[in-house]
């Protein structure tokens, strides 16, 4: 069932817990996603990342990812993650997402304000949530250009109540792409951004994160959590060994097959541990 985040994510902010937001490369990894929700009966958040976008484009994504969507019982919504570009946030919206990213976050704040607000008046009319980002969330690699600058809070709250979006992402420690968890998340400055913005907040890059601190993390403000590299390691690793231990196999489907099951595994893991 097709859900945008005002209808999972205000529950989820007020509670102690919070939602996965996975990013999805393929159709395999989206069906053991949405698995692992149906089999916890949790909403879940599939996401489709730049890199996915530029390969095949919104309309393609959509039209894979949506028939899975509307046959699951599950509350899911599917999410544009991190656009940069109006035009394509827009060709999202018309393909049927139901909820959109867009990161002005290496722009200056007046114009992130701005340009936020045109995406917000066009996607609501049309029943679309929007998130936007505060400060910047780095990159361990594959986004050089991207700063790496911890959310002030004053900005936050001037940024969520002239945008008018519906979450916001915070950068506070939290880094993209970390193969280990590493991050060292600042409490003190995500308590005084809570204190001062009164919509759900967004972490991203998930899987650098200690276990410790995202049990942490749930009972906060904090109502989203974005994650990619723990699964596509889930993914990668067990296929690189499934594929070592029967070299003769050259089956796609066959080899998914066995994989699968270990992406379902660690999104159950994900869904287990930011539950309530």
């Amino acid at each position: 069932m097709l859900v945008n985040l005002n209808q999972i994510l205000p529950a989820a902010s007020a509670s102690q817990g919070a939602i996965p937001c996975c990013n999805v490369f393929g159709f395999e990894d989206a069906m053991a996603i949405i698995s692992a929700a149906e089999l916890l009966n949790k909403p879940v958040i599939l996401a489709a990342n730049k890199d996915m976008v530029e390969q095949l484009g919104v309309k393609a994504m959509a039209g894979m990812l949506l028939p899975l969507i509307d046959d699951s019982p599950a509350s899911i919504c599917l999410h544009l993650d991190h656009c940069y570009d109006e035009a394509v946030i827009y060709q999202a919206i018309q393909a049927g997402f139901s909820s959109v990213m867009f990161d002005g976050s290496q722009l200056s704040l007046d114009d992130n304000i701005r340009r936020t607000q045109q995406v917000v008046s066009v996607a609501k009319s049309l029943g679309v949530s929007v998130e936007g980002e505060i400060g910047s969330v780095p990159y361990q690699e594959g986004r050089d250009h991207i700063k790496s600058i911890f959310t002030v809070p004053e900005e936050a709250a001037q940024y969520a109540s002239e945008s008018g979006l519906d979450c916001l992402a915070v950068a506070v420690g939290n880094i993209h792409r970390l193969s280990t968890p590493t991050s060292t998340i600042d409490y003190n400055l995500l308590a005084a951004i809570a204190e001062q913005v009164n919509i759900p907040l967004v972490i991203h890059g998930t899987s650098g994160i200690k276990e410790a601190d995202l049990l942490a993390l749930k009972k906060t403000a904090v109502a989203k959590f974005n994650v990619g590299t723990s699964l596509r390691q889930a993914l990668g690793h067990n296929l690189r060994a499934a594929m070592q231990a029967e070299p003769e196999q050259y089956d796609r489907q066959y080899f998914m097959t066995k994989v699968s099951p270990h992406v379902e595994r660690e999104a159950k893991r994900i869904l287990t541990l930011l539950s309530e």
